[in-house]
């Protein structure tokens, strides 16, 4: 797709206006988006939305500010990879990690951002090999029922905590016996 400013370079920003059930499709390519600067303008009129607040509003933090509105830790706690040194505040300033192992260091703050983005499926789901696959879905089961008795506990259901703790427990024994067979 060519960008519709410049008609020349390809477009690698693409924008959805959508007010009063009328959406209107933006295409820029990367020089034209930072000519426009902070806001896009449309026939000559501020849109209301900037690129900085939207991505903000994704990454959840607030515009200007490179820290999540949530989680502000001390100056002195900054959260880093282990490996390559990356902080979290340069993961939201670059857009990309330093290494694989920045997503298990970074975890606590990906996974609701990744919630978010994704309307709340964002686990793997994918195929499981036919041999392996009645543990797997033991597996994955039993966590998903381990995070619904946290959900429980919080909620203070400490009643339907039991019955979802004992399941588990029944989970657990049938997935532990179905090792032994093999």
């Amino acid at each position: 797709m060519i960008c519709q400013e410049c008609n020349q370079r390809p477009a690698t920003l693409h924008f959805t206006k959508s007010i009063n059930g009328g959406k209107t499709e933006f295409h820029l390519c990367e020089v034209c988006a930072k000519e426009k600067g902070e806001m896009f303008m449309i026939n000559n009129q501020a849109s209301g939305f900037s690129l900085n607040s939207l991505l903000a509003g994704l990454l959840n933090i607030e515009p200007g500010l490179q820290q999540p509105k949530k989680e502000q830790r001390p100056q002195e706690q900054v959260l880093q990879c282990s490996k390559c040194q990356m902080t979290f505040k340069q993961f939201i300033k670059i857009g990309r990690f330093g290494c694989a192992h920045c997503y298990s260091e970074f975890k606590g703050q990906l996974d609701p951002i990744l919630k978010r983005l994704h309307s709340g499926n964002w686990s793997h789901r994918g195929k499981i090999p036919a041999r392996a696959g009645g543990s797997i879905q033991l597996r994955r089961k039993i966590e998903d029922m381990k995070k619904e008795l946290k959900e429980l506990i919080l909620q203070e259901e400490f009643e339907k905590a039991a019955v979802r703790r004992d399941e588990i427990r029944s989970l657990e024994k049938q997935l532990s016996s179905g090792r032994e067979g093999d």
